[in-house]
């Protein structure tokens, strides 16, 4: 099993993904998530999916969470993706700019896109989650150079 884990990871690696970063709120607080498995789902009705890892910090939060903004990231934000991938670390403090939306829900203020989303349904798949959002709102900036993610590093299109 271990390798053929490790080669899914080594097709995966060579293959572009955009990075973003998944806020909700809890009893506790914000939580977030830099993830790079992002799609859009559904057109009609408009749904867009996340794979949450089940071992991941915000797990236990976006579990219930009966809303969450996914915030596509642009080309400069390498740090701030990191430090929402990073444990332990501090990612609502002074480094990064966002405020709550009236639901609580955390905002980004410096992506490029935010969708505002109702969660429809958590579908757990081996040791992942896929969180299904219905938009409530989306919030985009027009040509921006996404952040990805190729071969383990950062890139981003031009």
């Amino acid at each position: 099993m271990v390798e053929s884990s490790l080669g899914l990871r080594g097709v995966f690696r060579d293959f572009p993904q955009g990075v973003g970063i998944v806020t909700a709120t809890g009893g506790d607080g914000p939580v977030g998530v830099t993830v790079s498995s992002i799609t859009s789902a559904s057109l009609d009705p408009p749904l867009v999916v996340v794979w949450i890892g089940q071992g991941a910090s915000a797990w236990p939060v976006l579990r219930t969470a009966p809303l969450f903004a996914l915030h596509l990231l642009h080309a400069g934000q390498t740090a701030l993706s990191d430090l929402f991938a990073r444990s332990g670390a501090d990612r609502f403090g002074q480094a990064t700019r966002w405020e709550p939306d009236g639901d609580g829900v955390p905002h980004l203020l410096d992506a490029p896109a935010r969708l505002r989303c109702r969660t429809s349904r958590r579908i757990v798949v081996g040791d992942h989650v896929a969180l299904v959002g219905e938009p409530l709102a989306i919030e985009h900036t027009a040509g921006t150079s996404p952040l990805v993610r190729f071969q383990g590093r950062y890139t981003s299109v031009a």
